[in-house]
């Protein structure tokens, strides 16, 4: 788990990236959604990015959305609703979310919203 906690989340964004292209997403909409997860405007995503934040201090810099506890399934072969260690889970969110754009997934039912609901702005 350190690893994974330790890791530059510009790492990570860059693997993001590449799932959401090859399966014919747009970054626009990756970003959309990590910035629904995390609460941080575009401007500040990309501040993390470019300053090689860890995940561990993104999440510590991040207002979770309060609809993340709707995520569910599993992720990594681990049901995200059994992780007990509460950084774990928001790392496990986040793959979740983006693994959902990068299948094609609405982006209101990532936002676990109903059509009506706004979508964030980015």
């Amino acid at each position: 788990m350190e690893r994974i906690f330790n890791m530059a989340f510009a790492d990570a964004y860059s693997a993001y990236v590449k799932k959401v292209e090859r399966k014919g997403q747009t970054v626009s909409d990756l970003d959309k959604v990590l910035c629904w997860l995390t609460g941080f405007d575009s401007k500040t995503l990309k501040k993390h990015v470019k300053d090689k934040t860890t995940i561990e201090n993104l999440f510590k810099s991040a207002k979770l959305n309060s609809h993340a506890e709707l995520i569910t399934g599993t992720i990594c072969g681990v049901k995200i609703e059994n992780i007990q260690d509460p950084l774990m889970k928001k790392v496990r969110y986040m793959d979740k979310v983006v693994d959902e754009l990068a299948k094609g997934r609405p982006l209101e039912k990532i936002f676990r919203t109903t059509p009506s609901s706004s979508a964030p702005t980015t």
